[in-house]
């Protein structure tokens, strides 16, 4: 008889997350640190569709070859070369940026003739240019819909739970989304709508597990109100601990293969989805529930003192 190797997970444990909650402040705080530092010294390494490039729309006889076209534009001169099917499977837009001082009408005029030629069948129905203005208003909407995002998760929290609780996982969001960003920053890793994408992505994982480890906590601490909030805290993470790492784990290898093998086009996507992942589940132990063990909550109509982090639970 073959027993699924869930059953090696323990069924209890009885860690003391919080007695680690100030060094983990520390960590977080010289990362996010690293994290700013990186944006503003390095930037983001914009793709087209933040730098601006051109577009070519083009038909095929049959579906269309996108890692075909994807190489044939790799071998040219150009700079981020994309292929992307658009409506039906003989449509495509290819996307690229030209090299630094080149013209791009002339390269896109090239371009389009060596991708006739080597493309039987294939016709340019349409092209078109985005300048660096018009992707600059894009990039700046985007970062104005992740804002917008993690206040909308603000005040959903707030209503179905407490203020600190509301707070606590809009500091863990802006922690992920901090992170995420400077270690795609320090790497070099190119930033597009799949990014943003991405990160968004991030946000809805990252509140789902901060609902989940919230509403455990409030369940017990109406069940245990005389243990103190730090018990309270290492109880409810103790319960939930093996549902986190089940959730993880299988979000993680659903992943792993798309990273490894799914080539250079998806790879910014997916690796930001796997570190937000793991910063995410991260956040939701060390960043939120550490703020609302600093508020207090309201078990009786009256607000607990602050404690401090390195109390002994």
């Amino acid at each position: 008889m073959h027993w699924p190797l869930i059953r090696l997970l323990p069924k209890e444990t009885h860690f003391k997350f919080v007695r680690w909650a100030l060094p983990a402040a520390v960590v977080s705080g010289v990362a996010v640190l690293a994290s700013i530092v990186s944006l503003a010294v390095l930037g983001l390494n914009l793709g087209t569709d933040f730098k601006g490039g051109n577009q070519i729309e083009i038909s095929t006889p049959g579906p269309a070859p996108i890692g075909q076209l994807r190489a044939a534009l790799s071998a040219m001169a150009v700079k981020d070369p994309q292929a992307t099917q658009f409506g039906p499977p003989t449509a495509a837009v290819l996307r690229f940026e030209p090299v630094a001082g080149g013209d791009p009408a002339q390269a896109e005029t090239k371009i389009t003739a060596a991708l006739v030629r080597q493309f039987p069948g294939l016709k340019i129905t349409g092209q078109s240019a985005v300048g660096a203005k018009v992707s600059g208003e894009l990039f700046t909407s985007c970062i104005l819909a992740l804002a917008v995002a993690i206040l909308l998760m603000l005040g959903y929290i707030w209503f179905r739970f407490q203020l600190q609780f509301g707070l606590g996982a809009v500091i863990a969001l802006a922690h992920d989304i901090i992170l995420t960003m400077g270690i795609l920053s320090f790497l070099h890793i190119e930033f597009s709508m799949p990014s943003i994408a991405a990160l968004l992505t991030i946000i809805g994982y990252s509140m789902n597990e901060k609902v989940i480890s919230f509403d455990r906590l409030r369940e017990n601490l109406r069940k245990y109100r005389k243990m103190p909030l730090a018990d309270v805290i290492n109880l409810s993470e103790n319960e939930r601990l093996s549902r986190t790492l089940i959730t993880g784990s299988t979000a993680l290898l659903a992943l792993s293969g798309m990273l490894f093998l799914g080539g250079p086009t998806v790879f910014p996507f997916v690796f930001a989805m796997v570190f937000g992942i793991i910063v995410g589940t991260y956040s939701s132990i060390y960043v939120a529930l550490p703020v609302i063990l600093l508020w207090g909550v309201n078990r009786t109509g009256e607000a607990e003192p602050l404690k401090p982090l390195n109390a002994r639970p």
